[in-house]
């Protein structure tokens, strides 16, 4: 079945569909990984948008149970190059085609994902929409240059309760606005007890699970679209030892005073190189982010740049110059890509376990 993509800027890519059949829009981004597919397209933090695959052939090792970052895919549609029919992988339990129709998820295959890559990257994330062949493609064009993008992204994907993984180590409470299964696996391999709550927790309820540290997830969307979340943030500095993820990162520069404007077309790969400005060491990283940090909102703030991007000179890492809280911008648990940076939750950690002993002391 011929399908087509079109965005707001009137470009037009004819395909094949796979997956769903129904037309489903959202903002357009591209991803440069050669795998990780299936933890993609399950990844919170791409709610709401069509993902671009630039890797030309996916679908080749299928879908299995074990890659899922979330209970389900998060993506409003998929653009592929060419998708496998036949999938070969010892653990594949069904086809990329029929996991994304098993969801209602559109994919359309076959088109050029370079070209569309370019447009990206020459005007930005594009709003897009796949829709049948015979859609008046000219009205599919006005009709997304005046749909506004949603901006409610996280409460579709938070926790709707608190729930626990426990554990014999301290006690972190993860804010969920969108939390990658990866960021849980690396807690629970440290053997913390998780208590997982909603990203609109107050400060308040938090306190009252006597928790060692703070930990703050990634999620999709504008972090400014979550202003209780940074009202929490705020009102936590310097009561609990917090580590920041991504939109966690936004999140606790914008509760330090600083601030974050929306990104050309982002980060969204797992080769991104990290430079630690405090060891001089190279990371290569795995990212997901649109919006960034602004340089020069710093200034007189109590934080400090850690990390920069090699790429482009963007901020990737932040520092409390009086409390005992950080965050990155990139994904130390990977999934997909490299576990350089792992290591960041062996110092958020140590954070904890020092702030424990300094309160017994007071104590």
């Amino acid at each position: 079945m011929k399908k087509q993509l079109v965005l707001e800027n009137g470009a037009v890519f004819i395909g094949e569909s796979f997956g769903s059949t129904r037309d489903s829009k959202g903002e357009v981004v591209f991803n440069t990984g050669m795998t990780g597919y299936q933890e993609i397209i399950t990844d919170p933090s791409y709610y709401g948008q069509i993902v671009t695959l630039t890797y030309p052939l996916i679908g080749n090792y299928g879908v299995n149970r074990s890659d899922n970052e979330s209970g389900r895919p998060s993506i409003s549609g998929l653009v592929v190059r060419e998708a496998a029919k036949t999938p070969s992988h010892w653990q594949k339990d069904k086809t990329l085609s029929d996991w994304l129709a098993e969801y209602d998820i559109p994919g359309i295959a076959g088109i050029d994902t370079r070209r569309l890559t370019k447009i990206i990257r020459q005007y930005g994330t594009l709003r897009g929409k796949i829709t049948d062949i015979s859609a008046d493609s000219r009205e599919v064009t006005e009709s997304l240059k005046q749909w506004p993008l949603p901006t409610d992204q996280v409460s579709h994907v938070s926790t709707q309760s608190v729930y626990v993984t426990p554990g014999s180590g301290p006690r972190i409470v993860l804010m969920d606005f969108g939390a990658k299964q990866g960021i849980l696996r690396e807690c629970i391999r440290r053997s913390c007890d998780v208590v997982i709550v909603p990203y609109d927790t107050s400060a308040e309820d938090i306190l009252k699970l006597h928790p060692d540290g703070l930990l703050l997830s990634n999620g999709p969307g504008d972090p400014k679209s979550v202003p209780e979340a940074i009202e929490t943030v705020r009102c936590l500095l310097g009561q609990l030892p917090i580590f920041g993820i991504c939109l966690g990162h936004q999140l606790f520069a914008l509760a330090s005073g600083a601030n974050t404007v929306k990104m050309r077309f982002g980060h969204r790969g797992v080769n991104h190189p990290v430079k630690d400005l405090r060891t001089g060491q190279f990371d290569i990283t795995s990212q997901n982010h649109g919006f960034t940090v602004e340089k020069d909102s710093l200034e007189g703030t109590d934080l400090e740049v850690t990390h920069l991007a090699i790429n482009d000179g963007t901020i990737e890492g932040l520092r409390h110059t009086k409390y005992p809280a950080f965050s990155v911008q990139y994904h130390p648990e990977a999934s997909p890509g490299p576990d350089d940076s792992q290591k960041l939750f062996d110092e958020f950690i140590k954070m904890v376990n020092e702030s424990r002993k300094e309160g017994a002391r007071r104590a």
